[in-house]
């Protein structure tokens, strides 16, 4: 079967069929997780011990121990499940033999990113009976329609510009994505249906806004107040490459306003035109950043924000650097740059 188009996932989540191997792999680990679980529910209906097995990878790479997990049969009957988190190269041997020895199990592989010319992929997408999903985070009006359906899931549904809203602020992790959904859901209540003022309301707080409060005010050349903002951003769960890309975008969204600016709007209203909306809070140090920045240095700010993403995954050929690290500096550096603006505007 080989790669999976996107558009045919959620059925064969539902419906595996004969399919024997399952590659997960990709830079969401909560969606990687979240269509494993979906798996396991489709074959075997919940945490049947008899029919899932839940190998260490250390385990699983062992000569025979995945070959003989896919061989055995069910003391209760049914499909069985063999589960393995954390998947990497090593496992290509192991998984290998598996395929090519008997047994009806369904053998789900759990791995992060792994590039075109990794050995698991190499593997599995020629392969007739294995199946291999990209799980890479959403964005946009992809992200919005994922939204949709997990509050239509819980039997809620949400205004056009609640899901932009949320769209733009809930893409970087599915697990904390699905919690968020949650509240949102028990907010609205059994057959509810939410506004873009519920949404801001209700998501208001946790790290994403802790995140924006940081790049609002690095931006606006608050450097004290960006730095706690972050500490408190990083000790909610926001990862640091979520930093960086929620530092991306904030910049793009001010360089859209700024661009606006130069065709005549003020900064008032080349704010006010933003979709989704700036939350009510973060509007006056919004609106000083505007005013410090033009589309120029914007753009060189995003240029140096992708760079640092992309040290942030893999460090420096020699010295590998923490990826807090990098984008702590970024996130400052963005703030120090405010502030040396903020110095020429008033000399």
């Amino acid at each position: 079967m080989a790669k999976l188009d996107q558009r045919r996932i959620a059925a064969f989540l539902a419906q595996p069929g004969a399919c024997r191997v399952v590659l997960l792999h990709g830079d969401d680990a909560g969606l990687v997780r979240e269509r494993a679980e979906a798996l396991q529910q489709s074959v075997i209906g919940g945490d049947d011990p008899f029919r899932l097995a839940d190998l260490p990878r250390e385990a699983a790479a062992k000569p025979g121990a995945l070959a003989g997990e896919m061989a055995a049969l069910a003391m209760t009957g049914g499909r069985r499940l063999v589960r393995v988190r954390d998947a990497a190269d090593g496992l290509a041997a192991a998984v290998k033999e598996a395929l090519a020895g008997p047994g009806e199990a369904l053998l789900v592989l759990e791995a992060g990113e792994l590039p075109a010319r990794a050995k698991l992929r190499a593997l599995l997408e020629p392969a007739p009976d294995a199946t291999v999903i990209a799980c890479y985070r959403e964005r946009g009006a992809e992200l919005a329609g994922s939204i949709a359906r997990m509050l239509q899931a819980e039997g809620v549904a949400a205004e056009p510009s609640a899901l932009e809203w949320l769209a733009a602020r809930l893409g970087e992790d599915r697990m904390l994505l699905r919690r968020e959904v949650e509240k949102l859901a028990l907010y609205a209540g059994a057959g509810g249906r939410l506004s873009e003022e519920d949404v801001m309301a209700c998501g208001g707080d946790g790290s994403a806004l802790d995140l924006d409060e940081a790049l609002v005010a690095a931006t606006a050349g608050d450097v004290a107040s960006a730095d706690r903002a972050l500490d408190a951003a990083f000790a909610e769960g926001a990862s640091p490459i979520m930093v960086l890309r929620a530092a991306l975008r904030h910049v793009q969204r001010l360089h859209l306003a700024a661009l606006g600016m130069t065709s005549g709007q003020s900064a008032a209203g080349a704010l006010e035109a933003l979709r989704p909306p700036v939350f009510f809070r973060l509007k006056p140090g919004f609106e000083q950043a505007l005013r410090l920045w033009n589309p120029d240095l914007l753009a060189a700010a995003g240029t140096a924000l992708l760079e640092a993403e992309k040290q942030g995954k893999s460090g420096s050929a020699n010295r590998p650097i923490p990826d807090m690290v990098v984008a702590r500096a970024a996130v400052l550096q963005l703030a120090r740059q405010a502030v040396a603006l903020r110095r020429r505007n008033a000399a």
